[in-house]
């Protein structure tokens, strides 16, 4: 069976995105993947991540691969394998560092002796599970018929008689001066052993050890070391020279789709490892159901994973919140005081649905997302010299480009535009945006200091920030579903410090 990818199934030619895209900062989508691909540089992650799916089935793909490594005794075996493979690269690499030949050599057979056991031990592990994905069962099958195929059993039969062979020699040093003769061992009594047990009974805990060890660092020999082997080679020239033909012979041995597979691999740990570090909070990641019609759309104990990594590592406490969409609904319009959490929910709609479309696990105990074509942000940014644009003209330019770029299957998250005009210029032109949201019927997110926008019509859906009941300068970072307050907020905040108009009255009497 010929399998391509564990991450792209029958599409080994999908390209990968080298480039983030131009969202990732405003989601803070960048912060996220930097995390899961911590120490992980040698892989090249990140191209995974800035490359969405396009299929609902797609999707599901990596789901199942998800899921069937949620087994704690599969996860860690597949953690085991993807090691085994790192320790070979390393010898590889090492080995072509090496100047001596024979040294060379060695640490070549040593890796290869590795990767061999790195097969058959993941055959072994996927043959004892019980696997559902697809991907994992093609996987499973591969293997089974590489490491039965003539050339790896014929590989492996020949790295562990060399090995075996290599490791049996015995020779004899004899040392006179600067001058060191090497002999064959001829069943000679080892008195450094004998020695060693005659001392053994004058060895003190804290006694210094006057043993000569090998220097840290690179493990390449010296010119006396290097000398001593050629010597040992020419008394045992039979077995060298086939170190010689195995290492010419062997070079390509790394089997391509194994080496793709490990690191795909890499993707599936990674998340899973970044997940765990969330779950001892009592956090929520589900797999989201899929839909490229559908827009009926919905996420329960949803949060800001960006966010809620940086809370955590402060033993600080993370808010959920839900949100849905349904029917004609088609645009959440956030408003409440500053500092309320609409940012960071904002983000979180953003954050999930791309999550989504990667096949990742998503924040959240149970949802619904929609597969977008294109995922759009307007976020407020400061003036840029070089444009010669105005704030507000910017703003115009930047959102004028997302709806001209839009389709009906796009998403949009934005967040305060417009405050750098005047109120009613700002409701005007808001306006103006959200009638042609409408009529592209796309999903949009907006936070926005305009109530106006949260009642436009049976499209449109009210979430608020809410503050404490009984300290409305106390956010709570809830972010729920009702109408626009903005007005009820400032007579909640004018009525603690005691500056309602009837309150003024009183004071001024007094």
């Amino acid at each position: 069976m010929k399998i391509n990818s564990i991450l792209f199934e029958n599409n080994s030619g999908k390209k990968e995105t080298f480039d983030a895209p131009d969202f990732f900062a405003d989601l803070n989508l960048g912060q996220v993947i930097a995390a899961i691909t911590a120490g992980k540089d040698e892989y090249n992650l990140k191209p995974f991540f800035y490359t969405p799916l396009n299929d609902v089935d797609s999707i599901e793909y990596r789901h199942e691969i998800f899921r069937d490594l949620e087994s704690e005794i599969l996860f860690e075996n597949v953690k085991a394998f993807a090691q085994k493979m790192r320790v070979m690269r390393k010898h590889l690499e090492q080995s072509g560092k090496l100047h001596y030949k024979f040294q060379k050599e060695r640490w070549f057979s040593d890796a290869v002796e590795i990767y061999c056991g790195a097969v058959n031990g993941l055959l072994r592990d996927l043959s004892s599970a019980h696997l559902k994905s697809r991907g994992l069962l093609s996987l499973r099958q591969y293997l089974a018929d590489y490491a039965g195929s003539e050339p790896f059993t014929s590989l492996l039969k020949e790295t562990k008689r060399l090995i075996a062979g290599l490791s049996s020699i015995k020779y004899r040093l004899l040392i006179d001066g600067d001058k060191v003769r090497v002999r064959q061992y001829e069943s000679e009594t080892d008195y450094g052993a004998h020695v060693e047990e005659i001392f053994k009974k004058f060895k003190q805990p804290a006694a210094k050890d006057y043993r000569m060890g090998f220097p840290e660092g690179s493990p390449d020999m010296n010119h006396v070391e290097a000398r001593i082997l050629d010597f040992v080679a020419m008394l045992n020239p039979g077995l060298f020279l086939d170190l010689d033909n195995y290492y010419l012979k062997n070079s390509g041995f790394l089997d391509e789709t194994i080496r793709i597979l490990d690191r795909e691999l890499q993707f599936y740990i990674s998340c899973l490892d970044f997940i765990s570090i969330f779950k001892p909070a009592g956090l929520n990641f589900c797999y989201p159901r899929i839909s490229g019609s559908d827009k009926d759309v919905y996420d329960y104990e949803g949060f800001d994973m960006a966010l809620a990594h940086n809370l955590i590592k402060e033993n600080l406490p993370v808010v959920c919140n839900d949100f849905f969409m349904k029917g004609e609904e088609r645009v959440i319009v956030v408003t409440g005081p500053n500092q309320g959490g609409k940012t960071t929910f904002a983000r979180t709609f953003g954050q999930l649905h791309y999550l989504a479309a990667i096949g990742c696990p998503v924040p959240g105990r149970e949802a619904r997302l929609f597969l977008f074509d294109r995922l759009f942000t307007h976020f407020e940014k400061g003036e840029d010299v070089q444009n010669l644009r105005g704030k507000l003209q910017d703003d115009l330019v930047r959102i004028y480009e997302i709806l001209r770029q839009c389709t009906p299957n796009s998403i949009i998250v934005m967040n305060e535009i417009f405050t750098s005009t005047t109120l009613r210029d700002a409701v005007f032109l808001s306006e103006r945006i959200m009638e042609k949201i409408l009529e592209l019927d796309l999903l949009c997110v907006w936070v926005t200091f305009i109530d106006e926008l949260a009642s436009f019509g049976g499209q449109t859906v009210s979430m608020v920030s809410t503050v404490a009941p009984e300290n409305p300068t106390l956010r709570t970072f809830k972010v729920i579903r009702r109408p626009a307050e903005g007005l009820a907020h400032a007579i909640l905040i004018a009525q603690q410090y005691r500056l309602t108009y009837d309150q003024l009255k009183e004071r001024i009497k007094s």
